[in-house]
């Protein structure tokens, strides 16, 4: 699919990933752009700097992806002023705190809820006109963690498996009723989310939200499914698939350096 004369709508589009691909999008020609955050303070600066640019085609609106009724009503105030929605980019995110199961029952919750039913809720909202028509494009963001693991964090890597898993499902099911569908699965990003400089943040790199937009952009093209920035994603997933028990093994090595040596300082191995 082209970007040139489409409405799109980005959810956590004020920062990082979805401000850059706003910009993106813009440059690309969509005729709407939707700038869609919980913070909409920010969420107005992107739209205002790409309006600057040039046209009135950006609208911020708030946007909590955890309710559904702030789905619809977004996709209705992009109906309302556009006419309809071409593509969604279902990208919002959270981090889900260093640990496991132990974690409360909230912070769960809170992570299925903005990495899993937000993109169901999404899909719901949009999906059938895209049918109607024969034409769409629904993106979902999930992240390498969804292809592999991430060691610090349960809640995070099992919902962005969720999340990989129901970009999956939509592509099997709606794939040849004029929907396309590609899941973005990016490692280290420069965000907000990955200012810390966490181990994982760092793994293999940091690219730019413009380079990441721009790979975004170019599966569209080619509808292709996996979206991976850091192309090195692809071997490890291979090597997984390929040997699912040793891939294990270094994970336990990961985890073991990474989150248990740290807990236990002093202890010689």
């Amino acid at each position: 699919m082209e970007i040139r004369d489409k409405v799109v709508i980005i959810t956590g589009g004020a920062s990082g990933i979805g401000a850059g691909l706003a910009e993106r999008f813009a440059a690309e020609g969509a005729r709407g752009i939707v700038v869609a955050d919980i913070n909409r303070q920010q969420a107005e600066a992107v739209a205002q700097a790409i309006n600057a640019a040039g046209g009135d085609r950006a609208m911020a609106l708030r946007c909590d992806v955890s309710v559904e009724t702030d789905i619809r009503a977004l996709v209705a105030a992009t109906r309302a002023r556009f006419g309809q929605v071409d593509i969604f980019m279902s990208n919002a995110g959270i981090l889900g705190g260093t640990g496991g199961f132990e974690l409360d029952d909230p912070l769960w919750d809170k992570m299925w809820q903005v990495h899993g039913m937000a993109h169901v809720w999404a899909a719901r909202a949009v999906v059938p006109e895209m049918v109607a028509r024969g034409d769409g494009y629904f993106v979902v963001t999930a992240s390498a963690a969804g292809l592999l693991t991430i060691v610090e964090s349960a809640p995070y890597a099992v919902t962005k498996h969720a999340a990989l898993a129901f970009a999956e499902w939509l592509r099997v099911a709606y794939g040849r009723r004029g929907v396309r569908v590609s899941c973005l699965c990016p490692q280290g990003v420069h965000t907000a989310m990955t200012a810390g400089g966490g181990r994982s943040a760092a793994a293999d790199g940091m690219l730019t939200p413009a380079q990441v937009a721009a790979d975004v952009v170019a599966a569209m093209r080619d509808e292709t499914f996996l979206v991976l920035p850091h192309p090195e994603v692809l071997e490890y997933f291979r090597r997984k698939g390929q040997d699912y028990d040793r891939w294990l093994g270094g994970m336990q090595k990961i985890y073991a350096r990474q989150v248990l040596d740290p807990l236990q300082p002093g202890v010689v191995k």
